[in-house]
């Protein structure tokens, strides 16, 4: 059996299997820590990535966005031809990469366009598979146009060519003109065999009220009642990914219990500081918000030796 998520070391997870992690995930309670960053940005402080800082700071889980899967630059990491590997070994934490299924209809602003290395599509699953990621986001950044439908295809194609978790939804709009999530949604990517689903945190968008969440996680409860094991059970990550995560910790912590009542199992805080990372006091505060002094204290001392 595997170790909560609040007791694993580097060691152990270099040694997990996706479900494991999940499992892992599962068994923390609500009380697992993602912290996303981008990659392309110059560090906030030389001579690190923003992924150390992260774990740094109390993240469990580390997930790089604006990550071009085709050429891939990490900055602050770094030469070498294992670029995924090495900041594994570097952060002892889990990795991800945010990977985008955009579309061109319903836009309500002007849309961005991402590279293909970028773009959640067959080839850029098989990179993820073969460069060891640990799991995938399937969403979408301001402006790329990412809607609800083409997540749905894309987490359908990710089960075929991709082994680790599979993380979909909408933080926000992505600029394009439909409902973020609801419940309906939430069927549909549950039914498409979805690891964890992703919602936006409460008071991050618009109209994404409690009832809503509580509703959206009303149907994950009524899949997993019926789930026989790990693999077939969903997770649930609220993100704040609409620059919050350089508010007062005070904002972060009051998302975060709200968030955890509600019954989220992991709680995600985006790239919007300085530089590509949150604040590192704001990961500091959903920690100790969400599990308290004595573990966030314990994560964020143990080597990556052990």
């Amino acid at each position: 059996m595997v170790k909560r998520i609040l007791d694993c070391t580097a060691a152990d997870y270099a040694q997990m299997s996706a479900q494991e992690l999940k499992q892992a995930i599962y068994a923390g309670e609500g009380r697992t820590v993602l912290s996303e960053n981008v990659v392309v940005l110059p560090p906030v402080v030389d001579g690190v990535t923003n992924s150390e800082i992260a774990a740094f700071a109390g993240a469990d889980l580390i997930l790089l966005n604006a990550i071009d899967l085709e050429n891939i630059k990490i900055q602050g990491l770094p030469a070498t031809d294992a670029p995924i590997k090495l900041l594994k070994q570097l952060v002892g934490k889990p990795i991800g990469v945010n990977l985008e299924p955009v579309g061109d209809t319903g836009m309500m602003s002007q849309q961005i366009n991402i590279n293909p290395g970028r773009q959640a599509t067959r080839e850029t699953l098989r990179l993820a598979e073969q460069l060891g990621v640990d799991y995938v986001c399937l969403t979408g950044n301001p402006g790329t146009g990412v809607n609800n439908q083409n997540i749905l295809k894309t987490i359908e194609l990710a089960k075929q060519e991709f082994s680790g978790l599979i993380i979909a939804g909408k933080m926000h709009s992505s600029g394009v003109d439909e409902p973020v999530i609801n419940a309906q949604i939430a069927r549909e990517f549950i039914d498409a065999g979805v690891d964890i689903l992703l919602v936006p945190a409460i008071y991050t968008v618009p109209r994404i009220t409690k009832e809503l969440l509580e509703s959206v996680v009303a149907v994950v409860d009524q899949h997993n009642a019926q789930a026989p094991d790990i693999k077939d059970k969903v997770l649930t990550m609220a993100t704040i990914g609409t620059s919050q995560e350089s508010s007062a910790p005070a904002v972060i912590r009051r998302i975060a219990l709200e968030d955890k009542s509600i019954g989220i199992d992991i709680h995600h805080i985006g790239d919007a500081g300085f530089s590509g990372v949150a604040f590192p006091e704001n990961i500091d505060a959903l920690g100790v918000a969400i599990r308290g002094e004595r573990h966030q204290l314990r994560i964020r001392a143990r080597s990556i030796r052990r």
